[in-house]
């Protein structure tokens, strides 16, 4: 009986490692889609490949928070 049961233990915690593996993946991109930044794809992308390494997956996070700057031209 306590086989099973720890067994049944190792599979909740197997499904909830992957949940929060699954939710921080897509955080930076979620965060960049509800700000409307206009490189949310690319942050979602950072942030998927950012789990690999964990550095980028900080700097899609950052990325995810930063305004951006729009150049306008004033000779015309």
């Amino acid at each position: 009986m306590l086989h099973i049961f720890a067994f049944l233990v190792l599979l909740f915690a197997l499904a909830a490692l992957v949940y929060v593996v699954i939710v921080l993946g897509g955080l930076p991109g979620k965060i960049a889609h509800q700000r409307e930044h206009p490189q949310a794809e690319a942050i979602n992308v950072c942030g998927w490949v950012g789990l690999l390494t964990g550095v980028f997956w900080m700097v899609a996070l950052v990325w995810a928070f930063t305004k951006t700057m729009t150049v306008t031209d004033s000779r015309s």
